[in-house]
């Protein structure tokens, strides 16, 4: 089995202007009382819509004619939605604004998305590296493993309040885990991020200041394998990706030709590659000739892919790609300073960054996204459709019973 990874995290570097104490021992702060809820009609396509929004805004902020992309909507959404939770008036009003979040906020959905598209226990860590197989066509292909932790961490002492600890556990089914940020805070956020991630990412912090305060983490794991490896007769063999500058270069194409959900419109030809147990998909969306992969990632193009998927014998040619996308965010969610005093006094936004990375191949897919806020202190019948991406296009993972969003991008140079 192909992994497929994606981990977000929200690194949070926060000065308190309450007091704090220093003792030394490790509790878990949750709501007396509070369980985890499971909401009933929690706006689920309102947050869906607003997610993939956002994901093409970001996208168009950052991707360039000629640079590979990749992003988590879902990851950037279920972050800044547990912040959300401590933002105050203003800042709660522009994320709301940002992301597109219901009235009612962002928990109940989120709470809801993520109870569908989990299979196993959340916190659970997913199998560690070693222990898991990988497709090679000599059986059928596993059901993805989706996992989704939280790990929030403050400081000892930090007098988080209560309403946002009710929010956190009753809807993201957490609590959060008091640490000493003059000690070793960074070894053990780091040690949690690489028992939830099966190892694909180690690493969250090199160090942390010493006016840190509190961490957010969420981490999202799957693996993966094609419904239908990628592996027949009809493979498409050599072929030549032409890049948007008009430049070329050889690639391997992978594909087959058969039967798989298609659709095509105005300007675009899109094809579905479903992961094994049909849950999960990648959409593939190809402009044609004059047309950009962004425009694909419209909230009105993702309606129109999902309205016009017709099972079609498709001829298909794809290249293999592997690359990463770093994003400041920077201003594009909320300014420097805005206010998150609702997890505890005095805190605010510092700066934002966003990490993501994908592999495709034959198999399946592996993929990983981190995102960090910081707050001071087979040869078969003829083909009907042909679906050759030899220049550049849009991709998306996608929940197929919500359309959630998990990862969105381009390709335009699979050689780099």
């Amino acid at each position: 089995m192909r992994p497929y990874l994606a981990a977000v995290v929200l690194a949070a570097a926060l000065t308190a202007c309450a007091p704090f104490t220093e003792d030394g021992g490790s509790r878990v702060l949750t709501a007396e009382g509070v369980s985890r809820q499971t909401p009933a009609d929690a706006p689920v396509e309102e947050a869906v819509r607003g997610l993939t929004a956002f994901g093409h805004s970001l996208y168009t902020a950052n991707a360039g004619p000629l640079a590979n992309t990749v992003l988590s909507p879902l990851s950037v959404g279920v972050a800044y939605g547990m912040a959300r939770a401590g933002a105050g008036a203003s800042a709660g009003a522009e994320l709301d604004r940002v992301f597109g979040f219901p009235a009612a906020g962002p928990h109940t959905a989120f709470n809801t998305i993520t109870r569908r598209i989990v299979t196993i226990e959340e916190g659970t860590p997913p199998p560690p590296p070693g222990q898991e197989t990988r497709g090679d066509g000599s059986g059928p292909p596993a059901p993805p493993v989706v996992g989704l932790a939280h790990g929030l961490f403050a400081q000892d002492g930090l007098p988080v309040k209560q309403d946002f600890l009710r929010t956190v556990t009753a809807q993201y089914g957490t609590g959060v885990h008091t640490v000493d940020f003059g000690a070793e805070a960074a070894d053990e956020i780091n040690a949690w991020t690489d028992r939830q991630t099966a190892g694909r990412i180690t690493k969250l912090f090199e160090r942390l200041p010493a006016n840190t305060r509190l961490v957010l983490a969420n981490a999202l794991y799957l693996k993966a394998d094609w419904e239908h490896p990628l592996v027949s007769g009809s493979s498409p063999g050599p072929g030549v990706f032409t890049r948007a500058d008009g430049t070329t270069t050889r690639v391997e194409l992978i594909g087959d030709v058969g039967a798989r959900r298609y659709a095509e419109g105005a300007g675009w030809q899109a094809v579905e590659l479903r992961y094994a147990g049909g849950e999960l998909a990648m959409w593939l969306l190809l402009p044609r000739a004059g047309g950009t992969p962004g425009d694909l990632l419209t909230p009105a193009t993702f309606a129109q892919v999902a309205d016009g998927l017709r099972q079609t014998v498709v001829a298909l040619a794809i290249p293999r790609w592997d690359f990463a996308t770093d994003i400041d965010l920077g201003t594009s969610v909320l300014r420097p300073g805005a206010d998150f005093s609702g997890i505890a006094d005095g805190l605010t936004l510092d700066q934002a960054v966003h990490r993501a990375n994908i592999s495709v191949d034959e198999w399946g897919t592996e993929a990983a996204a981190v995102t960090g806020l910081a707050f001071p202190v087979s040869a078969g019948p003829s083909a009907e459709a042909t679906f050759r991406a030899d220049r550049p296009f849009a991709f998306a993972v996608v929940h197929t019973e919500t359309r959630t969003p998990l990862f969105i991008g381009q390709v335009a140079d699979p050689s780099r």
